[in-house]
């Protein structure tokens, strides 16, 4: 566990920081997965995961749960849309215990994020958000003249300052000679081992939806433990409707009752 200082001006613990990472690159694998809340946080920490990414409205939330962990904000595209507003968001991220800024954006915003000394991680490959350009949801790098092009967006943000890339959905041979060649610290969702971390999202890993994505594994099946929930919640609001319309509830040893004398004596209180 490392000691630091954060940009909020604080002692803090980290399992990683910046610098190890930079030093294990290609020597050594790292894991990462989403938080959403203190318990998933909590849940990832406990399960020896290295790193985490949550929205950056939510980084007090994780860090309750992982309060140590190497944490990635994301700053949304759509929520922050001016450069202003990108700016201002990634310094409250960063003081509130982020290590590093997530963005979706173009080079000129991970310049501009660089350039204030913030580990930015761009995106590169299947941009979900921005898939219309690329004819939908597909892998990236099928043919030699889109792998070449795709290489050149490394090499662009690398030159924007860019400390790492989430690498989405790109062919894992592809992935593998652009890893060689990068400095960025990738971390790969769905493009193979070859990257210095290996992404997956929580709610894939746990299984609490019905179709995952073809690069996405379940390891668990919350699923049907919230299905099973959901049977019992109704099922139990559903016999108290029923008891209610039964008279069967509330029983006598589930009320407070006064005594006869005080009774009798609120009666003629009140008559």
């Amino acid at each position: 566990m490392k000691k630091l200082y954060t940009w909020g001006g604080k002692f803090a613990d980290r399992n990683l920081t910046v610098s190890d990472l930079l030093e294990n690159k290609g020597k050594k694998k790292f894991l990462q997965t989403t938080a959403t809340n203190s318990e998933e946080a909590s849940a990832a920490k406990e399960a020896g995961i290295d790193m985490l990414l949550c929205k950056s409205p939510f980084i007090d939330e994780i860090r309750k749960g992982a309060p140590d962990i190497f944490l990635t904000a994301t700053v949304d595209l759509a929520l922050f849309p001016t450069t202003t507003e990108v700016l201002n968001e990634a310094f409250r991220a960063m003081s509130v215990g982020a290590d590093q800024i997530y963005t979706a954006r173009g080079p000129h915003i991970v310049e501009m994020l660089s350039k204030e000394d913030i580990p930015v991680m761009c995106h590169l490959g299947l941009v979900p958000r921005k898939s219309s350009w690329k004819g939908g949801l597909r892998a990236i790098g099928k043919t030699a003249e889109e792998a070449y092009k795709l290489f050149n967006e490394f090499k662009t943000m690398e030159s924007a300052g860019a400390f790492s890339a989430e690498c989405e959905i790109i062919l894992e041979e592809v992935m593998l000679e652009i890893s060689k060649k990068t400095s960025l610290i990738t971390s790969s969702l769905g493009s193979g081992l070859s990257g210095d971390i290996i992404y997956l999202f929580q709610n894939d890993i746990c299984g609490e939806q019905e179709n995952i994505p073809r690069h996405a594994r379940s390891f668990g099946n919350i699923l049907k433990l919230k299905n099973e929930i959901y049977r019992e919640r109704v099922n139990s609001i559903k016999s108290f409707k029923s008891a209610v319309q039964n008279q069967t509830f509330p029983k006598s040893n589930e009320l407070v009752n006064i005594n006869k004398k005080e009774l009798e004596a609120f009666k003629k209180l009140i008559s």
